[in-house]
Parts: C-alpha cells; sequence; structure tokens
C-alpha cells in the first residue's frame, strides 16, 4: 500500500455490480464507482484522499467499515451536470481512523470533484477524525473555481463525536 498517491483497489465501470464482504486497501482514489447501479454491502474500504469517487454511479454503500490512513476527504463525486442520476449513499456505516494515530478533525466527508457532486451519509457513526465543518470545498485549476453551488452534500440521523449533533455547524454549502 502507498502512502502518497493513488492506490485505486477497484475499478467498477458497469451497471448492476455488487459487491459483499470485500476489503478495499488503498491511500489515493481507491475505489472508483463509476457507472450504473452499484451496491457495496458489509465490507472495509481504506484510503486517506477522495478514496471514494466515481462520476456516473448510483451507489449504495451500506454496512461498511470505512478507515482512513491519513488527512483527506472520504468522497470525491465528479457528476458533472444536473441530468445526471448519479449518488453516493452511505448507509449504516462506521468512519473511524485505521488507528489511534490518526488525528482529530482531519479528515472530510468529501468534495466536490464536478459542480453538481451529490453525496449522503445517513444513519452511521462518524468518529471524531471528521472535521467539525464535514465537507470541504475543492478548488480546481481554472480560476480556482469551487464547484459548490450546485453540490448535494447531506446528513441524516448520522452520531458520534464527529456528527453534526456534536461537532456542528457544518459547511455552509451542505445540509
Amino acid at each position: 500500500m502507498s502512502t502518497n498517491g493513488q492506490n485505486l483497489a477497484l475499478s467498477a465501470h458497469t451497471t448492476n455490480q455488487g459487491y459483499y464482504g470485500v476489503q478495499l486497501w488503498g491511500y489515493q482514489d481507491t475505489l472508483l464507482a463509476n457507472t450504473g447501479n452499484q451496491l457495496y454491502a458489509k465490507s472495509l474500504i481504506v484510503g486517506a484522499i477522495d478514496f471514494i469517487f466515481g462520476q456516473t454511479a448510483t451507489a449504495w454503500l451500506d454496512n461498511i467499515d470505512i478507515r482512513t490512513i491519513a488527512a483527506g476527504s472520504i468522497t470525491a463525486s465528479g457528476r458533472a451536470a444536473a441530468t445526471n442520476p448519479f449518488w453516493y449513499v452511505i448507509n449504516n456505516s462506521t468512519v473511524d481512523g485505521i488507528n489511534s494515530t490518526i488525528p482529530a478533525g482531519d479528515n472530510f466527508l468529501g468534495r466536490p470533484w464536478e459542480p453538481f457532486a451529490r453525496v449522503v451519509f445517513q444513519c452511521t457513526y462518524l468518529s471524531d477524525v471528521i472535521a467539525p465543518a464535514g465537507w470541504r470545498v475543492r478548488s480546481t485549476a481554472v480560476g480556482g473555481a469551487t464547484n459548490i453551488q450546485n453540490v448535494t452534500f447531506a446528513e441524516y440521523a448520522n452520531y458520534g463525536p464527529g456528527s453534526i449533533l456534536d461537532e456542528g455547524p457544518r459547511a455552509n454549502f451542505s445540509e
């Protein structure tokens, strides 16, 4: 496992895929959930920077252990247009550091790769590794655009020290 670059563990480019009981380890760009309908359940996903990402998939991640290994963002949604049906939903899962060396507040739930990013974390335990803002902007090389005007970054019924219930207030472009 690299500690300083891309480590694509799974590249999912077709619809109607399901993964159960897998372990995906990487650093940057661990899981590319990119096309069609996808289900991930009762699995482990490890990374640091944008390690769950893609552009045109509707991915449901259920009962996933998400572990961070360094500072970064968990998701990077590449939804580029309002007509794209893409969503990432992380449901009934756990977000924590891989071990006790991961500092509190060094990680974010996600950042927009493209301007219509859509990600939801719901009914998920968020440890103190999640920064109080929860979500972060991603500046692009073209004019320093932040890609936050049309994003849907949402949380529902999450709990734990990194949740909006304990941390608040979240980034003003999230809900």
